[in-house]
């Protein structure tokens, strides 16, 4: 079938298969290799990408229901002018560890900070929930984004 949408604001067009994986398509297809598979069942956040603004777990969306939409990988976050104070927020907060689960908790956090919905510590632990570290990072992590947010860790 034919998939046609926005992927890190470009247009794209290919031929998919029906029961292909938006997860799938992203690495291997277009070579962006910044979502990873880990658990294969939404649990884990590290195949997080945006797709019209709000995160998914791409191991199970379908390429197909991303038709007509805009999908943000990290590769296109890094591109834009909001990125910097991520990344030096991650990086002074030691919150980058071993990287895994880096890109799916930076999309995750510039969805929820553009919405304005974290608006207290609690807010943050709710909105990051859905993301995993494996190297137990999440000090850090939670310091960096109530930073991000102006709210007190």
């Amino acid at each position: 079938m034919r998939l046609e949408l926005q992927v890190n604001a470009g247009a794209v067009v290919r031929e998919i298969e029906p029961q292909e994986l938006l997860l799938d398509f992203l690495r291997d297809r277009l070579g962006l290799t910044g979502a990873k598979r880990s658990c294969d069942m939404q649990a884990c956040g590290v195949c997080t990408v945006l797709v019209d603004g709000r995160p998914v777990s791409s191991c199970c969306f379908l390429a197909a229901d991303a038709e007509g939409r805009e999908v943000l990988t990290v590769e296109g976050l890094a591109e834009r002018p909001e990125f910097e104070r991520l990344e030096d927020a991650f990086t002074r907060h030691a919150a980058l560890q071993c990287g895994f689960c880096t890109p799916g908790m930076l999309l995750t956090v510039a969805a929820l900070l553009e919405t304005g919905e974290l608006t207290s510590v609690e807010d943050v632990k709710r909105g990051l929930a859905g993301n995993l570290c494996r190297c137990t990072g999440y000090r850090g992590i939670l310091e960096a984004v109530c930073e991000l947010a102006g709210v007190a860790a």
